[in-house]
């Protein structure tokens, strides 16, 4: 079962508060094209592909047709094109369909990691590559929403893996970890575009501390300076699959 449950509201809320546009991902349209150098030939699968902001980036970024698989029936009926039911343990494709697989924020939803490992394993082809962006237990600082949520980090520590958990998890498929690395990227323009409507409902962490923590943090949050830019920097994994099956 997934850290929280994304019903309508929840899928709102995030579709609302973590849809970038392409010039705050520019590091990651970088970074991603470096270990995958994707064409429009690549098999690209998005797994937990949310309301599909990320597949609809690799299209316009690469000309490739990707592939979305979401377990959350309310974000895929968000998603501005067709993404496939199913989940890291139930992916609905055959054996080596993909070049490479895409986590972003979705590794910390995965309740047995090795079993997940080893179905990635099966649709991705020899050699081929996981990405997995995410948020991991140990590596709080490059996150701006923990200066003013601490508590969040807390939770995160103990509720989120940490990228050797990661890494172990899917050692045991025989995957062997290339790169782990920070990827900055331009989460809002100042504090003050995101103050407003910011939704608890967004952001896991935040769903997993009390309503008090959350009610202090949130006042932190209203008194900051409302023109700085929030900069984050979530982690990169690089995973890649043995070369044989």
């Amino acid at each position: 079962m997934a850290l929280i449950d994304y019903d309508t509201r929840a899928a709102a809320a995030f579709a609302a508060g973590r849809h970038l546009d392409d010039d705050a991902l520019r590091g990651w349209r970088e970074r991603i094209a470096h270990y995958v150098r994707p064409t429009a030939e690549t098999r690209l699968l998005d797994l937990g592909a949310g309301t599909g902001q990320w597949m609809s980036a690799f299209r316009r970024w690469y000309g490739l047709t990707p592939v979305g698989i979401e377990p959350s029936a309310a974000m895929r009926a968000m998603a501005p094109e067709p993404i496939l039911g199913g989940d890291a343990e139930r992916i609905p494709l055959p054996d080596g369909d993909v070049d490479a697989v895409w986590l972003s924020t979705v590794v910390h939803h995965l309740p047995d990691l090795p079993a997940a490992a080893a179905e990635i394993r099966r649709v991705l082809r020899p050699g081929g590559l996981v990405l997995i962006r995410s948020a991991f237990a140990g590596r709080p600082d490059g996150i701006s929403l923990f200066t003013h949520f601490p508590e969040a980090a807390t939770a995160m520590a103990t509720r989120f893996p940490s990228a050797l958990d990661v890494a172990r998890g899917f050692g045991t498929a025989g995957f062997t970890a290339l790169a782990l690395e920070p990827v900055p990227q331009l989460t809002a323009p100042t504090l003050g575009h995101i103050v407003d409507t910011f939704d608890r409902a967004a952001h896991t962490p935040l769903m997993l501390i009390g309503d008090d923590e959350y009610a202090r943090g949130l006042a932190r949050l209203r008194a900051a300076d409302p023109t700085q830019p929030v900069v984050d920097a979530l982690d990169l994994l690089v995973l890649r699959a043995p070369d044989r099956r």
